[in-house]
């Protein structure tokens, strides 16, 4: 397992990150992801240690809190073998400050967090939204304080707009506050649209990019072809308006080009979009996700080799879209404002 610093700090993660929106299975959208119990939650890890994927990610939502108290089961005992990352922000309660990035909310988050996962700290600590109703000094404040009290190690944020994201970077520097050093964010060879603002932040900023949902929403999972029905076990069904929408068309065109690779390469078709997003600029980890062990293994095989130069560029042709106003007016000033690499 290939580790990479987490931007411009000296925490290394792998390269591969596991995501527990599987893990409890509450309510109708995450029994869609999965309903990973205890057991096979434990089993699971047991493989990813095994291969040197040590990151684990989670979310205060995930279930209701129920995955982040199903990996605290699963890690009891090896907690030092692992690193956990986790979120909040978005609404976990029914009260007025059971939402948002405010001061109260994040030290009820963290230590909420702190009790389920059966820990004394979170190695990463993200927002999993921004919150546009609470002071970014506030929010960088209370952050500051847990950092202090040795709560959590390292910030991040998740689904902020390049605006966001640079303010908040902006008030770090300006009163000496914790910086995010990482930005969980939506990528995919079908969703290519944090290269337009976020990708040149992060490199720009040492913003490193932990990837959710590599697979385009379940789309890149190999099973889903022109002129075939949906299988009956996407969580598509139920979860397909929820997630990024795309076209058809633009979908089977990807797929077609990932189909010819994977026949040249031998590997399947969710390893060459994984390995594709390891060869990105700004990319230090890629949450991968499963609901049982054949899927984990299958997308443990995405790291230990690299698509050629050229391979990646027929990948890219065929994810290309004309980015919105202004990015495609900048491509035409590359000499002064050159694209990412």
């Amino acid at each position: 397992m290939e580790y990479r610093r987490l931007g411009g700090s000296g925490f290394s993660v792998p390269v591969l990150s596991f995501g527990t929106g599987t893990f409890g299975g509450k309510g109708e959208f995450f029994s869609a992801w999965g309903a990973t119990d205890v057991k096979e939650a434990s089993r699971l890890v047991d493989i990813c240690l095994e291969a040197g994927l040590t990151l684990f990610d989670s979310a205060d939502i995930y279930s209701s809190g129920a995955a982040e108290e199903i990996l605290g089961e699963a890690l009891k005992g090896r907690r030092n073998e692992a690193l956990i990352s986790t979120k909040a922000t978005f609404r976990s309660g029914e009260g007025p400050n059971d939402v948002g990035a405010s001061r109260f909310h994040l030290i009820e988050a963290v230590e909420a967090a702190l009790r389920r996962l059966q820990t004394d700290h979170i190695d990463l600590f993200q927002l999993h939204g921004f919150d546009a109703m609470t002071p970014v000094d506030e929010t960088l404040s209370a952050l500051d304080d847990l950092v202090r009290a040795g709560k959590i190690r390292y910030v991040g944020c998740s689904n902020f707009s390049g605006w966001h994201l640079m303010k908040s970077l902006a008030v770090a520097d300006r009163y000496n506050l914790p910086r995010y050093i990482a930005n969980q964010a939506y990528y995919s060879l079908v969703g290519r649209d944090y290269e337009w603002e976020l990708m040149p932040l992060g490199l720009d900023q040492k913003v490193g990019a932990m990837v959710w949902s590599p697979l385009g929403w379940g789309r890149l999972t190999g099973k889903i072809r022109r002129g075939q029905p949906l299988p009956e076990t996407s969580r598509l069904h139920k979860t397909g308006d929820k997630g990024p929408q795309i076209e058809e068309e633009y979908l089977y065109r990807v797929v077609d080009a990932l189909d010819e690779i994977a026949k040249e390469t031998g590997k399947s078709v969710p390893q060459i979009a994984l390995n594709w997003l390891l060869q990105r600029p700004t990319v230090s980890s890629v949450i991968i996700g499963a609901r049982d062990e054949t899927q984990l293994r299958q997308n443990l095989g995405a790291v230990g080799w690299s698509l050629t130069p050229e391979q990646i560029a027929r990948l890219d042709a065929a994810s290309h879209r004309t980015p919105a106003y202004p990015y495609w007016h900048q491509h035409d000033f590359a000499e002064r404002n050159p694209p990412p690499v």
